[in-house]
C-alpha cells in the first residue's frame, strides 16, 4: 500500500480479503502510514505491520514475503509507487517484496487525473504491463478537493472481484502487453424522449470477458451499452446508448488494438426517425406503426477495416436453434459473413442465457475448428474464448 488520500479504501479491500478467509499480510509505505495507521491495519489483519526492511531481520522479511505470496497487490498504487515498481528501486519493504515476488501481481493505480495522464506514468504502467504485472485502470470521478476525473481508485469491490479473479484461475499473464476492446450489453434505440426498442442482452458475459482479459494482463477498454451488471475494475470504460455510437466507439477504440471483441447485443434495426416529443394515444384501441432501418454492421465493418491478420476479431451470436446441427450451420453461415476470426455462437431459446450467470457456446474458428464449452460459469467461458484467442496471436 502506497501514501495516498485513496488507502482509506483499501481497509475494505483488506476486510474484505480477511473475512473470505484468506492470510494477509499488509506491507505500507511510510508515507501509506500517515493517511491509515498501523494499529488500523494490525487490527484487521491479525499481524505486526512493518515498512523498514529492517524489521524483521532475522525472518528476512524483505525476501520471505516475496517468495510466500500467492498474489501482490498494491492498493492504492501511487505514481511514485508505479515509478519505482517500473524501475526496480528498492528503497522500502514493499518495494522490495515487489521485486522478489514471483507470484501474480496487481496495482490499483489512484492518484490526480494530471500525474496519471502524464507520459511518464503511463510509460511506466505500459511496462508493467508488458511484463505481466497487472495495472487496472483507474476509475473516472470525485478526487481530492473539487477535482474530478480518471484517476479515482477503482471500489472495493471491483478490486475483491479482480482479486479473486486472479486467485481463481492462478493465470499465467498470457495476454500481457496486449491492447483489447470488449463490447457489451444492448443498444437502446429510441423512439421518442421516453421508449426505445431494446433487447434482454444483460452485458454478463462482456463484462466477464473483460474482467478475465484484465486479470490475464491485457489493457482493456470496455465500450458498454446497456448493462445490468457493473462494469469491472480495471477497465478504460466507454459508455454508449446506441447502435451508432457503438459502431463509433468501437471503430476509435480499436484503432490500435491487438484484439477485438463484439460479444454488445447491437440492434439490427431502428426507427426510421424519433419523434420530438413523446407519442400519445389518441384513442382506445389505436395502432402505431414504426418504420425500421437497418443499423451498420458494426462486427462486419470491423473485420473490413483491419489491415493483415491484426487484430483477431471475435464476434458472437445469439440463435435460437432446433437442433445442434441447426446452431452449428447457422454458425457456419455467419462466421462466414462476419468474416471475423472466431465466432462464439450459444442458442438462446431452449435455456435460460439473458441474465443467466452461466452459458453453453460453440467456439467456431476460422479455420474450421470448432470448440465446445459445456454449460458453466461465463466466467468460466470468458476464460475459453481467451484461450482460443492466445493461440491465434500465439501463431501469428
Amino acid at each position: 500500500m502506497a501514501g495516498g488520500i485513496a488507502a482509506y479504501k483499501a481497509v475494505e479491500v483488506l476486510r474484505g480479503l480477511t473475512e473470505s478467509g484468506h492470510d494477509v499480510t499488509v506491507v505500507p509505505t511510510a508515507a501509506a502510514l500517515k493517511f491509515v495507521g498501523a494499529a488500523t491495519w494490525e487490527a484487521l489483519s491479525g499481524k505486526a505491520v512493518h515498512d523498514s526492511v529492517w524489521a524483521q531481520a532475522d525472518q528476512v522479511a524483505h525476501v520471505r514475503l516475496g517468495q510466500e505470496a500467492d498474489l501482490v497487490v498494491v492498493v492504492p498504487a501511487t505514481a511514485d509507487l508505479l515509478a519505482r515498481a517500473t524501475h526496480g528501486v528498492a528503497s522500502d519493504l514493499l518495494t522490495n517484496v515487489l521485486l522478489t515476488a514471483r507470484c501474480p501481481v496487481l496495482m490499483a493505480p489512484a492518484m490526480h487525473t494530471e500525474m496519471w495522464a502524464h507520459p511518464a506514468t503511463q510509460r511506466n504502467a505500459t511496462e508493467l504491463r508488458r511484463r505481466g504485472v497487472i495495472v487496472l485502470e483507474p476509475a473516472a470521478g470525485r478526487l481530492t478537493g473539487a477535482d474530478s476525473g480518471p484517476g479515482r481508485l477503482p471500489e472495493p469491490r471491483q478490486i475483491l472481484d479482480a482479486i479473486d479473479d486472479l486467485l481463481r484461475r492462478r493465470p499465467a499473464a498470457d495476454l500481457a502487453g496486449r491492447r483489447v476492446v470488449v463490447s457489451a450489453g444492448g443498444t437502446r434505440e429510441p423512439l421518442d424522449p421516453v421508449r426505445f426498442i431494446g433487447n434482454n442482452s444483460s452485458g454478463r458475459q462482456g463484462v466477464e470477458l473483460a474482467r478475465t482479459a484484465v486479470s490475464r494482463g491485457a489493457a482493456v477498454t470496455l465500450v458498454a451499452a446497456s448493462l445490468d451488471v457493473d462494469p469491472p475494475a480495471g477497465v478504460l470504460l466507454v459508455r454508449v446508448g446506441t447502435a451508432a455510437e457503438l459502431h463509433a466507439a468501437m471503430v476509435e477504440a480499436s484503432s490500435d488494438a491487438d484484439v477485438i471483441v463484439m460479444t454488445a447485443a447491437v440492434a439490427d434495426f431502428r426507427p426510421d426517425a424519433e419523434a420530438g416529443s413523446k407519442i400519445k394515444k389518441e384513442s382506445a384501441g389505436a395502432t402505431l406503426r414504426i418504420d425500421l432501418v437497418q443499423t451498420v454492421d458494426v462486427l462486419a465493418d470491423l473485420t473490413r477495416r483491419r489491415e493483415g491478420e491484426r487484430p483477431v476479431i471475435v464476434g458472437f451470436a445469439a440463435e435460437t436453434a432446433t437442433s445442434n446441427d441447426d446452431l452449428h450451420a447457422l454458425g457456419k453461415a455467419k462466421l462466414a459473413r462476419k468474416g471475423c476470426d472466431l465466432l462464439v455462437v450459444n442458442e438462446v431459446g431452449r435455456a435460460p442465457v439473458f441474465g443467466a450467470v452461466e452459458n453453453e457456446v460453440l467456439i467456431m474458428g476460422s479455420d474450421g475448428g470448432v470448440t465446445e464449452l459445456s454449460r458453466r460459469s461465463k466466467a468460466a467461458v470468458a476464460d475459453g474464448c481467451w484461450d482460443a484467442v492466445v493461440r491465434i496471436l500465439a501463431e501469428r
